[in-house]
């Protein structure tokens, strides 16, 4: 499956702006690929862990493409969390994007959250981070899994978490203390904060969120944004709700896309550019704000 070609015009645009220029990150952090330069077509493939166990997790994995094959090259991967009531599918407008911009993209269905859910609580999520971190494992073994076509793809030095709504609080929670350093930056959208979240250690995080939002009220990732201690940033979608900012056409959506892949190249890819113009994309004046707590220098290993 591919983009639209305006998506791939926007993140072209996006990516050639800062490709020459990469960060060298401290503190012991492996090498940076370079970022990429353009926009890739998008691949998706379906599979499921543990099928036999209590807990099967369906995955879908978008990837950059080359026609039928994964496109050469290591990506950074993102574990990416669907909301209460939602599916992987629901997050495509969003997450097929960062696909094209050079990111492997694994999203889980949760067995008790998700839409089709037999037996629904939401009372599930404080199980989902260990969900997220199964699937980091996974991925771990697929790299180096002779013959899997992602075999040799995934750069699984450099993974980020994100997610929507329950997502965002299932993302939060994988930043606990002693989490594996592979795990290198989070972005919790319209979410908030589990127990023991951003515990250490630390790593960049961004925060997106609506300030008329009516499920996830503004002061819960106001609260979550306050608890890490590292660098992290706020996006506000002013005005807006739960979620709309997520679709094509909706305002914001073009400064989240942009502040979300600029912060994903930054972190994961080592993109110094990419850091540097990241406030300059966020805002808006009427539509966003832009709080930023980030460390220009680069993330820290």
């Amino acid at each position: 499956m591919g983009v639209t070609r305006l998506v791939a015009v926007l993140l072209t645009a996006l990516l050639t702006a800062g490709c020459a220029t990469t960060a060298t990150t401290a503190g012991g952090a492996p090498p940076a690929s370079r970022a990429p330069g353009g926009a890739y077509a998008v691949g998706v493939r379906t599979l499921t862990l543990d099928p036999t166990s209590e807990r099967p997790l369906p995955l879908t994995v978008w990837y950059p493409a080359d026609g039928a094959e994964v496109a050469d090259g290591r990506f950074p991967v993102v574990v990416y969390s669907h909301g209460l009531h939602s599916l992987p599918e629901l997050h495509a407008a969003l997450t097929t994007r960062w696909a094209a911009a050079g990111f492997v993209v694994a999203a889980p269905t949760y067995p008790h959250t998700n839409r089709h859910a037999a037996r629904f609580t939401r009372a599930d999520v404080r199980h989902q981070p260990a969900d997220g971190w199964r699937v980091i494992r996974h991925l771990v073994r697929l790299d180096a899994r002779r013959g899997d076509p992602l075999a040799g793809h995934l750069d699984t030095r450099r993974i980020a978490a994100a997610g929507h709504s329950a997502g965002g609080f299932t993302t939060a929670g994988m930043f606990a203390a002693g989490h594996h350093a592979r795990l290198r930056a989070g972005i919790v959208i319209a979410g908030g904060a589990l127990a023991g979240s951003f515990a250490g250690p630390d790593r960049p995080v961004l925060f997106v969120h609506g300030t008329a939002d009516p499920i996830v009220p503004l002061t819960a990732g106001r609260a979550a944004y306050q608890r890490v201690r590292g660098p992290s940033a706020f996006l506000g979608l002013l005005g807006q709700g739960h979620g709309e900012y997520l679709n094509p056409g909706r305002p914001g959506f073009v400064q989240v896309l942009a502040t979300t892949t600029d912060f994903l190249r930054w972190t994961l890819y080592g993109d110094a550019a990419a850091g540097r113009r990241l406030p300059a994309n966020a805002r808006l004046p009427g539509v966003t704000t832009f709080e930023n707590r980030l460390d220009p220098a680069g993330p820290t290993g």
